[in-house]
């Protein structure tokens, strides 16, 4: 007897960022496979996957170099903790990580998912104070509408309406700036004149620089996504945003952490965002990307400087009391090993660049025209529109019309997935996509937005 799995999945299932009334009430995508670009269903259909698998496929699905590295890893050794012990994946690609990472970080601390790579970046960077007498450096600071994950430190350092509220009891405060984006005369519901995005980060610097003055004696440090917010609606900032930001924290004494979560392994145009703007971080976190989408591992990045604080006696307890059962996994090294080697002998990065000019084109062609769409932001492969009633005066849809949800669904129909943020949509292309789906993924959206426009109230 066949399963009905949509049945067995409203039954026993619980999906993040779900609401399960609405997930009820419609028929779901069961994937079963896949080949390339594309996600297969239970029913043999295909859907060219136009979000990276939530932002962290790479080389498309099932490559064979990658997938032959975790079969012949699974011939050795499936787990073996890093505490107490070491294993070979993990030496070789902690090392791979600071060879192609900019060069002051040198010790990777392996996680399991971004928000657990930030949760350690937060405990390291406290800590980290604490151990060099500067014991009142407690607080931190992030960017209005950031995302840095769901776990209570990393919800701490963020903040979202939809995804954080009700939990300010459990969550520590942080020091809150306005992004570039959300400073005049930038307008968020229409066109970004030239240098518009670069006035508005110098009033974001200078917000930054006067509370550092303020409060640098208490501030551990700076948290940020550097070039582009991406939960926040793919919020782009110019390099030279990022580079000031460098500058403050070293003149205030501060750590500058960057969570590259989303932005690494060519998203943004170059292999970190932080090349971009010619700067290191004191940390920096990653994940998504690593494995090219496979397993799950994450890693947390320092310098030498840092690491070295933690060296001592035990009785003087200042190792990292921290850590995860799977941080570190054989299998999940050996797949980022095979990924980053892919990375490299594809020239995934050259194409990321390539495919980037095609979506900006594209978008130009196909969505800019909408008569629902308001501003088109990009940064590299990362896309966010917003989907308005009225744009031209700011008005959105009522949430409960899920206009950017029902386009999703159009999508569908048309062999394509997209995942939006509210009333947001996102397009998140793989790096190593060809041309001809970038088009594809563009005009499938563009119609799906059209569609659901046309039916809202």
């Amino acid at each position: 007897m066949k399963t009905n799995y949509t049945e067995l999945d409203r039954r026993v299932l619980w999906h993040p960022f779900t609401q399960h009334t609405e997930w009820n009430a419609y028929e779901p995508l069961v994937i079963e496979d896949a080949d390339g670009f594309e996600l297969i269903d239970t029913e043999g259909n295909r859907y060219l996957d136009g979000v990276s698998s939530l932002w962290c496929n790479v080389h498309g699905h099932n490559h064979p170099k990658i997938v032959s590295a975790m079969k012949s890893q699974l011939d050795r050794v499936t787990h073996s903790t890093l505490l107490g012990l070491t294993h070979v994946p993990a030496i070789e690609l902690a090392d791979k990580l600071v060879q192609m990472t900019p060069n002051p970080l040198k010790r990777v601390f392996f996680t399991d998912a971004g928000a657990t790579a930030v949760e350690a970046a937060l405990r390291i960077a406290f800590q980290y104070w604490q151990q060099i007498g500067k014991t009142e450096k407690t607080n931190f600071v992030s960017l209005d509408e950031a995302y840095h994950g769901d776990t209570i430190g990393s919800v701490s350092l963020g903040f979202s309406e939809p995804f954080h509220r009700g939990y300010q009891p459990l969550t520590f405060s942080v020091h809150k700036i306005p992004p570039p984006f959300f400073c005049p005369p930038i307008d968020g519901y229409r066109r970004i004149k030239p240098n518009e995005l670069e006035d508005a980060a110098r009033r974001s610097e200078k917000k930054l620089e006067i509370l550092l003055e303020s409060h640098a004696k208490t501030i551990a440090a700076v948290f940020i996504e550097p070039l582009c917010q991406g939960a926040a609606g793919i919020l782009p900032q110019p390099p030279s945003y990022l580079k000031r930001i460098r500058e403050l924290c070293t003149e205030h004494n501060v750590l500058l952490v960057c969570d590259e979560v989303a932005t690494g392994f060519g998203r943004t145009g170059s292999n970190f965002a932080v090349e971009q703007a010619e700067i290191s971080p004191d940390l920096m976190c990653l994940a998504k990307g690593l494995t090219g989408g496979t397993v799950p591992v994450a890693a947390t990045l320092a310098t030498e400087k840092i690491f070295e604080t933690f060296q001592g006696s035990y009785s003087s307890y200042r190792a990292l009391f921290h850590g995860h059962t799977y941080g570190g996994n054989p299998l999940g090294c050996a797949a980022a090993l095979a990924n980053l080697e892919v990375y490299e002998e594809e020239k995934t990065l050259l194409n990321a660049q390539k495919i980037a000019s095609t979506l900006t084109a594209a978008l130009k062609q196909q969505i800019e025209p909408l008569e629902h769409v308001g501003p088109i932001r990009q940064v590299g492969l990362m896309v966010g529109f917003d989907i308005l009633r009225h744009p031209e005066n700011k008005e959105p849809y009522s949430p409960d019309d899920r206009v950017a949800h029902q386009a999703v669904m159009h999508a569908r129909k048309e062999g394509v997935i997209i995942r939006p943020l509210g009333d947001t949509m996102v397009l998140m292309p793989a790096p190593a996509m060809p041309e001809d789906l970038i088009i594809k993924l563009v005009k499938s959206t563009a119609e799906a937005v059209k569609r659901a426009t046309s039916e809202a109230k």
